[in-house]
């Protein structure tokens, strides 16, 4: 049984959370070569699957809320045949949902409606637990919940970009009813576009992107207001001036989509506000050792920083793989 198999991904991902894994064995000819693959959404992430893809061979259709984006799309290359009718799905055997965590978590029922029967249905929202909770165990689909770690601050139709997920974790959150033949296939969608493989628990993702993802984007945002509110005056001028790549880089997800920060937050408030709550600490650690002037303390906790953060660069594991040769 799949459950009991010691080489289970899902297994592994129970004993070894936070991991890199092996992706499980796909078929010598993956789904997204053998049907076509339906997108839902093209925005940013949609959209750069879309283009890779394509530029791979596959025969990727779209199924997106507004004709002016479907329009767009298709100027664009993000997807051979794009349209408003969810019937486009219609024939695709692997089906990804690129759709903002709200959409995601109620979606359309004629959404639900056109999946084909049988497809695979993955998704790529940034929550996993509530995900899993409204997809997980719907009839006539085999559902797997994933996450490419993956994106810029740009949003919408014109943010697809290719090579978007090369190198970077490519998320599953297995549970025990998730098909080992759908994990494969999401498997093989992860690798041709470059995506590095991970599995984890459910609340063992949601409580790690808190930390690494979800934070960041409020600790940006607050940066962001400190640095006008603190340069308000004579100052403002100058201080947008001598804003430089370092301030950028600080505070780039900080400024990104604001629709997107406030569903990351709304749908994992528990996790982040832990993760809030130790980013308050460190901080009130680093103020009172300014206060003090205890620069020797000061020095050793940023000496500390400093040996920290090569560790989240390069994450353990063999490295990126192989991107396979695009088509022009």
């Amino acid at each position: 049984m799949a459950g009991t198999n010691a080489g289970d991904p899902r297994r592994a991902a129970a004993e070894r959370p936070g991991t890199a894994t092996p992706p499980p064995a796909a078929a010598p000819k993956p789904l997204w070569r053998r049907s076509p693959v339906g997108l839902v959404g093209l925005g940013l992430i949609g959209g750069s699957l879309g283009l890779d893809l394509r530029a791979l061979g596959a025969d990727v259709r779209a199924l997106v809320h507004r004709p002016v984006t479907a329009a767009r799309a298709l100027e664009r290359g993000l997807a051979g045949t794009v349209s408003t009718d969810p019937q486009v799905l219609a024939d695709c055997g692997l089906v990804v949902l690129a759709l903002p965590l709200d959409r995601l978590l109620d979606p359309d029922p004629a959404l639900l409606a056109a999946l084909p029967a049988g497809a695979v249905v993955t998704d790529v929202g940034s929550v996993k637990e509530p995900v899993l909770a409204a997809w997980a165990g719907r009839p006539g689909i085999r559902f797997v919940a994933s996450h490419p770690m993956a994106g810029t601050a740009a949003a919408g139709v014109e943010a697809g970009e290719a090579g978007l997920f090369r190198g970077r974790p490519w998320v599953v959150t297995p549970d025990a009813a998730t098909d080992p033949d759908a994990l494969a296939q999401v498997a093989a969608l992860a690798a041709a576009v470059g995506g590095r493989w991970t599995t984890c628990t459910a609340a063992d993702h949601d409580r790690a992107v808190a930390l690494i993802s979800h934070l960041p984007v409020l600790v940006g945002a607050a940066l962001l207001a400190t640095a006008d509110r603190g340069g308000e005056g004579g100052l403002a001028g100058l201080v947008r001036v001598l804003a430089s790549s370092g301030f950028a880089d600080t505070t780039r997800v900080g400024g990104g989509n604001p629709d997107l920060g406030t569903l990351m937050a709304r749908h994992n408030r528990e996790a982040l506000l832990a993760a809030l709550e130790l980013h308050r600490q460190e901080i009130n650690v680093l103020e009172t050792l300014v206060r003090r002037g205890d620069w020797s303390a000061l020095q050793r906790a940023l000496e500390r920083a400093h040996g920290l953060r090569p560790a989240f660069l390069a994450p353990p594991g063999d490295g990126p793989p192989e991107r396979p040769a695009l088509r022009s």
